[in-house]
């Protein structure tokens, strides 16, 4: 009995317990957010909703190896999200000044937004995987229901052709 209540708690350490429930699902409505983008202004989502559908992605770190593949890949199909009316917008627990590096680094051209209190990942429920924040990516109409969601850790790439996938189901 003590060996089994020692692995589950070390499993939930490493997050492999997941509250699912809490995460935003499919069909449901996000609420409104306000965060600080890498130039220090105000991001609101009902603003990016209103002029039309947005991608909203979670991911654990700047800089790191799995995360720059998957800003570059959104980086690389930018223009495609652009001539689809699409925004993309990147959320970490990096502060702004290291959002800024990043943008620069790898010349990204989409907002990178500062959650360094997890509280807007909280708000959507993203789960942690092995005790880092999960990898998480959102399809938004603009009415701000989610109409596809991607959660994978280690198929950083996947999440823009995910993404892609879903805006031109949800254009046609």
């Amino acid at each position: 009995m003590k060996i089994l209540q020692t692995m589950l708690i070390t499993l939930g350490l490493f997050g492999l317990f997941s509250d699912a429930k809490s995460q935003i699902a499919t069909g449901a409505t996000v609420p409104d957010f306000s965060l600080q983008d890498q130039d220090g202004q105000t991001f609101k989502l009902s603003d990016a909703l209103a002029k039309g559908p947005v991608v909203v992605y979670f991911y654990p770190k700047d800089d790191t190896p799995g995360c720059t593949k998957e800003a570059c890949s959104f980086r690389d199909s930018f223009t495609e999200f652009q001539d689809a009316g699409v925004q993309v917008v990147g959320i970490s627990s990096d502060d702004v000044a290291s959002h800024k590096q990043f943008a620069e680094k790898y010349k990204l051209p989409f907002t990178l937004l500062s959650d360094t209190k997890g509280e807007v990942r909280k708000l959507f429920g993203v789960p942690k995987t092995m005790m880092m924040p999960g990898r998480v990516t959102y399809v938004l109409d603009s009415k701000g229901k989610v109409v596809h969601q991607f959660n994978s850790m280690t198929q950083a790439t996947q999440h823009v052709e995910e993404a892609m996938a879903a805006i031109k189901k949800l254009k046609a």
